[in-house]
């Protein structure tokens, strides 16, 4: 049952993590009585939107304990002591298998190795309070898997989470933990937090270091879904920075809570480019252009130097399908006909696509990549901030990889605006802007040129700041919501 204790006009888990922090500091309540909250509405929603893989209730328990203990002491260890977190399932954390949505990973260990965001969290007292669900390997845009099976929507469980990182981004929109780390490759944190109204971040690429590396490359970025932009930087502060595991990482860069400061003013003076289609190239449900037509006028009243400009940019959607699928084909390398006969069907097909891929064909796929960041890199030279819907539609039916009717044959079909600039590496959030006619939420991009996160996290900011953010919650678990 959902926790009944009530802090101020808010359930404790209805709190961010910064409003928990700061009760635990007033001795409002403790992290124990928040972590059981929490543990106590992953119950509730688990047999629902299924975002879980599991939980250790136990351990989460033992963790809030010593969190309790630093608190009582007036002495808490770093930025997130006692704040409950989810983990994406195909993060390494030590104590428990990493099975990455898969039938083929053995589950066997030693599991004795914490990837370094994880490794962050724990450093600063953060409760992991549970593994959450991801398309087998990370490898397309919805989460289903031979493993756990279809992920669902908050706001309607006939509908799809959106994925990869599906599952932390329906955690988080039910209040089971208010922040939870999730990797993107092609839009995958935006996507699912886009579908279930919460915010996601893509940093630059290697803000956030990795381990082990993605055989996706430098696709992949690891970033955060929370409930808003604050509590976001936040997590951001504490797993950004170099790690000698990953040679792709980034040296450390001011904070990004500091970049909030400003409030709603921190968008007054910035350039902003509004692309409602990329020049007519995306057919945008108009619930959705108009939501996020919106939020670009919300920027303007902010202060905002808004005006209707595309980048000079073709659907890049080949070359990405190279990258991506000869990713797919060298994880799959290892595995012998036993093993992929447990695969997700659709995984073995794109792997046996990129088998097919030559040297020749990568290099090419490359050189578009790069032409692409060249060609960003002159546009945000006259321009801060590009602003994108994040999506092109609301969530469709759980359980396929494209909408029905909708002549997509993969993911990216639907998803014109998210993988783009993962092929430039740059930093792009979502930030929710309204619901359609069926109460599903609606979310607007923001991106920067690369390095720039703290212009995207000032904007999205900005939104929240602002009231533009605001949508309805999700049902409440018990009542009637839509879909069964």
């Amino acid at each position: 049952m959902t926790d009944d204790r009530v802090t101020g006009r808010a359930f404790l888990t209805d709190l961010t993590a910064r409003q928990l922090l700061a009760g635990y500091a007033r001795g409002d309540f403790t992290p124990v009585d928040a972590v059981r909250a929490v543990l106590d509405r992953i119950e509730t929603v688990q047999p629902l939107v299924n975002a879980f893989v599991r939980t250790d209730a136990e351990e989460a328990l033992a963790r809030a304990e010593a969190s309790a203990a630093r608190w009582r002491a007036e002495e808490p260890r770093g930025l997130l002591d006692g704040v409950p977190v989810s983990v994406k399932d195909v993060f390494l954390q030590r104590g428990g298998p990493t099975l990455r949505g898969s039938l083929a990973v053995r589950s066997r260990g030693p599991w004795d190795v914490d990837a370094p965001a994880v490794a962050r969290l724990r450093e600063h007292g953060a409760v992991f309070v549970g593994r959450t669900t991801t398309p087998e390997f990370d490898w397309k845009g919805v989460t289903d898997s031979p493993l756990t099976g279809v992920t669902r929507n908050p706001y309607d469980l006939s509908r799809t989470s959106g994925g990869s990182s599906g599952g932390s981004a329906a955690a988080v929109a039910l209040g089971a933990a208010p922040l939870s780390i999730g990797t993107d490759g092609g839009g995958s944190v935006r996507i699912p937090a886009s579908f279930c109204g919460v915010f996601g971040f893509k940093p630059t690429y290697g803000r956030v270091p990795l381990h082990p590396a993605s055989p996706f490359g430098s696709l992949v970025h690891a970033g955060p879904l929370a409930r808003d932009a604050a509590d976001a930087a936040l997590l951001m502060d504490v797993i950004s920075g170099a790690d000698a595991r990953d040679w792709s990482a980034l040296p450390p860069a001011p904070g990004l809570r500091g970049a909030l400061a400003a409030g709603a003013d921190g968008v007054k003076g910035l350039r902003v480019a509004y692309s409602p289609s990329f020049g007519g190239q995306v057919a945008v449900r108009p619930a959705v252009a108009s939501a996020v037509r919106r939020a670009v006028g919300r920027l303007a009243e902010l202060g905002a130097y808004v005006e209707e400009a595309d980048p000079d940019i073709t659907d890049p959607v080949g070359a990405f399908h190279t990258l991506w699928f000869s990713g797919a084909a060298r994880l799959l390398q290892p595995f012998g006909p036993e093993r992929r006969a447990l695969l997700d069907p659709g995984l073995r097909e794109i792997g046996a696509a990129g088998e097919r891929c030559s040297a020749v064909d990568y290099l090419a796929a490359v050189d578009v990549r790069a032409e692409l960041g060249r060609r960003l890199g002159r546009f945000h030279a006259t321009y801060d901030l590009l602003v994108t819907p994040t999506l092109p539609i609301t969530a469709f039916e759980a359980g396929r990889e494209t909408p029905r009717g909708s002549g997509a044959r993969r993911w990216t079909g639907w998803t014109p605006f998210t993988y783009p600039f993962n092929m430039t590496r740059q930093p792009a959030a979502t930030v929710p802007c309204g619901v359609d006619g069926d109460g599903l939420p609606i979310g607007v991009q923001l991106v920067a040129a690369l390095h720039q996160d703290a212009l995207v996290m000032r904007a999205a900011h900005a939104l929240y700041e602002s009231g533009a953010a605001r949508i309805p919650a999700p049902y409440e678990p018990g009542a009637a919501p839509g879909g069964s």
